[in-house]
């Protein structure tokens, strides 16, 4: 346990606060026993025996469907087809929870069954400090996870903070009650074969594996063939990149032409990463016996892993890095990732968003989503061609390179039903920028109104989008004028989206590459059918974007400065500091010279 005899007090001290004195004695006696065989106190036996997913908003018994839209994406956050390790909270990447404990879990939906209009709840990083007094324009719940004093946001204060029941890790979406399962992200890179069988028999992979060989030998058949495959393979994935780089000395025959990882190494010593060298078993028990050792084994798988990357990336396969913190992590464990020359953010390899993904953000292009309320795939089905036409509508009047965007989102929507990618509630998501996000809620919001759709739509999106997220190592890693690890777009968004008209709103510490090294934050919307939904819709919506394209642009991305300038000129009351160029690089060698 990472806790001294003296914290073990404070943290069941702590969790004891939730219950009368006359529990004490036995309820102190179970959580001593978590404490000491978890290193935190999940509270297990208040865990609901109810069947958890999202459950049609009319039958939450609350006072507002606001609010009964917040307990639907929670309990769709906690569905067991929907989260990682439900019993634990955690609904992905690890140790992204929705709540600390499940204390907490009952105590926000008995809040939230009896909110009015006129209070919002309050969250501390799970905790649910209670209903205070608002306006009916406030959001419902306003959540906070994480939120440390800068110098002591370093792994090992959150491990003790965690352990403590304090603090807690949200991820982006877990914390914010908005994941909708894997359309918004696949689980990362596991060892554990009950998560591969679960995406196996929800149809995210096609077949799946525990034999190396014939691993092997189905991506050559299927790259020969030139078919597609999933293949999930059931072991660990250096033993396969270990494999991939000796068929290709054996052979000379390269397998792989794209490659990234998606271990969950923003934990890379809690369970978010397995090192090659040992079993799971193993792994488990000597994370828990000896830290200190697990973590240089780890080190030492992730040189391994590094070792044979390189190999096939000299041999001609693309890799990037998927923004986990891979290569920040491979780095600290002395692996060969090092760029010569390159800045702060900089590796061997690009992060996606440096080389896929910022020009697209830069756009204003990013993961928009919505839920249908009512459970009702036929709702799905018609927000699916709302959304399509919508957009085959405006992509008549923009340029070609945002046409490009839509177009591939166009057949995406239009496919989508039939791949029946639901896991969970009735979501959807698509990549779209800020006109077109806007249409698409004023459309739902429409055709709620009109009783086409028969029941409120929550929109919301990933924190990982163009102004929700100030992380230097993925979503503003291509920000270059030293500002990257500079949070004020992720905190100036949580907080412009409340007073815009968000239903609830979120901000975390943590999400994506860990822990103190990004802060990003969300927001859900409930859509109803009225003309205040719709001009909450509009504004907080052109925010919500416009915020991360105006920063872009001030850093010095042209497509940004092309964007926001086109947005000015259709919205008037925009006003954007934009930047000049320095034209003559001499000035500056003058300047400083002199």
């Amino acid at each position: 346990n990472l806790l001294s005899s003296s914290l073990m007090f404070l943290a069941l001290r702590n969790a004891l606060r939730y219950f009368p004195p006359s529990h004490h004695n036995i309820l102190a006696a179970e959580f001593a026993q978590e404490l000491r065989q978890y290193g935190h106190i999940y509270m297990y036996r208040f865990c609901p025996r109810i069947h958890m997913r999202a459950y049609p908003i009319d039958q939450y018994p609350c006072r507002t469907r606001q609010a009964a839209s917040i307990m639907l994406m929670i309990m769709n956050n906690l569905d067991h087809a929907v989260a990682q390790f439900p019993q634990e909270l955690v609904t992905y990447g690890g140790n992204g929870q929705v709540f600390s404990n499940w204390a907490q879990f009952r105590l926000v939906m008995y809040y939230l069954s009896e909110m009015t209009e006129e209070q919002t709840l309050v969250m501390y990083s799970g905790h649910p400090a209670g209903l205070f007094p608002s306006l009916p324009s406030s959001p419902r719940a306003i959540i906070t996870n994480g939120m440390v004093i800068p110098n002591y946001s370093s792994r090992e204060q959150y491990e003790k903070m965690f352990a403590l029941g304090v603090s807690m890790y949200g991820q982006m979406t877990a914390g914010s009650y908005c994941y909708i399962g894997p359309q918004g992200i696949v689980h990362g890179t596991m060892v554990d074969e009950v998560p591969l069988r679960k995406r196996h028999e929800q149809g995210w992979l096609m077949e799946v594996t525990s034999d190396i060989e014939h691993c092997i030998q189905r991506i050559r058949e299927a790259k020969r063939s030139k078919t597609p495959l999933s293949l999930g393979y059931h072991g660990n994935v250096v033993d396969l990149w270990e494999r991939l780089l000796t068929e290709y000395e054996r052979t000379g025959e390269l397998l792989v032409d794209l490659g990234s990882d998606q271990t969950s190494l923003h934990n890379p010593f809690s369970g978010g990463y397995y090192p090659a060298q040992l079993s799971l078993q193993q792994a488990n028990q000597l994370m828990a016996t000896d830290p200190a050792r697990f973590k240089t084994v780890v080190h030492e798988s992730l040189c391994r892993q590094v070792a044979a990357i390189n190999k096939l990336s000299e041999a001609g396969m693309f890799f990037w890095d998927y923004g986990n913190a891979f290569l920040l992590e491979a780095q600290r464990a002395g692996a060969e990732v090092e760029k010569e020359g390159g800045g702060a953010t900089e590796f061997r390899y690009p992060s996606y968003v440096q080389d896929i993904m910022g020009d697209i953000f830069s756009l204003g292009f990013g993961p928009f989503r919505w839920v249908c309320t009512s459970g009702d795939p036929h709702d799905l089905t018609l927000t699916d061609d709302i959304a399509a036409t919508v957009l085959e509508e405006i992509s008549a009047n923009v340029t070609e390179r945002v046409r490009q965007q839509y177009n591939d989102n166009i057949r995406w929507i239009r496919e989508a039903g039939k791949h029946r990618m639901v896991v969970g509630s009735q979501a959807r998501i698509l990549y779209s920028d800020q006109k077109g996000r806007v249409c698409i809620a004023l459309a739902i919001n429409q055709a709620i109104a009109d009783r086409r759709v028969s029941a409120p739509v929550v929109i919301s999106r990933d924190h990982h989008d163009v102004s929700g997220t100030d992380s230097p190592f993925r979503e503003t890693s291509n920000v270059y004028d030293g500002s990257a690890f500079c949070a004020d777009m992720a905190v100036q968004n949580f907080v412009g989206d409340a007073f815009r008209g968000a239903t609830w709103v979120s901000l975390h510490n943590g999400g994506g590459v860990g822990w103190g090294e990004v802060m990003n934050g969300g927001f859900g919307l409930l859509l109803d059918g009225t003309e205040e939904a719709a001009k909450r819709a509009s504004l907080m919506l052109n925010w919500d974007v416009s915020n991360g394209v105006a920063r872009r642009c001030w850093s010095g991305n042209s497509n940004a400065y092309e964007t926001i300038q086109r947005t000015m000129e259709e919205q008037r009351q925009l006003r954007v500091t934009m930047p000049y160029p320095v034209q003559d690089e001499d000035v500056l060698d003058r300047a400083l010279q002199g």
